[in-house]
């Protein structure tokens, strides 16, 4: 198994860094899909309107280092209620267009807020996680905490079917030369779940 370099968050000192944040994604994922115990009865009109969406597509972005732009693939899985409030996790792969071989993956989670207009959803997100980048020439491999703000919208085609476009801009506040920043933009189709 390789090893990775250790990661401090707060208090928190791990050396497993990919296989922890899974399972922490996993257990968030299934805490935010239960459903909390209420005495008033909810509206018929809001019943059972809590969405699971996934998706996939395209990414363009620039990176801080070096202003290098790469090309990816990114997934999420969004779960959103009908009073506005989700969250969203997200995985990247910027493997294309490398040059020396540097780039870079990204895994986050955090909230999102979302408002609705006919087909559209207009949203905006605050993410969180881990980074994993790789510098020239293979030299070295690097864990690094992210932070992700963004937004952007889906187009509804179909009862189960949207398309979206995503904007990011992240920040990689602890990176090895100091802060660094990458953006990029996102554009995908996603799919209802439930």
């Amino acid at each position: 198994m390789k090893n990775f370099p250790e990661f401090q968050c707060g208090l928190f000192r791990v050396r497993r860094l990919p296989g922890i944040c899974l399972a922490c994604l996993i257990v968030l994922l299934g805490l935010a899909s239960s459903r909390v115990a209420s005495g008033q009865a909810t509206e018929s009109a809001t019943a059972d309107h809590d969405l699971l969406w996934a998706g996939a597509g395209g990414s363009y972005y620039t990176l801080g280092y070096g202003d290098r732009k790469l090309v990816g693939l990114t997934g999420w899985v969004d779960y959103d209620t009908v009073r506005r409030y989700g969250i969203e996790a997200e995985g990247r792969w910027l493997d294309w267009q490398q040059t020396a071989n540097v780039h870079d993956e990204t895994f986050l989670l955090g909230p999102r807020y979302h408002m609705n207009y006919g087909r559209l959803q207009i949203y905006a997100k605050g993410l969180v996680g881990f980074g994993k980048f790789n510098f020239p020439y293979n030299y070295a491999t690097g864990n690094y905490f992210v932070i992700a703000p963004g937004g952007g919208v889906d187009y509804r085609l179909s009862r189960r079917w949207s398309v979206r476009s995503d904007f990011e801009y992240q920040i990689w506040p602890q990176f090895t030369f100091g802060s660094m920043s990458s953006a990029g933009i996102t554009v995908g189709l996603r799919r209802k779940i439930l």
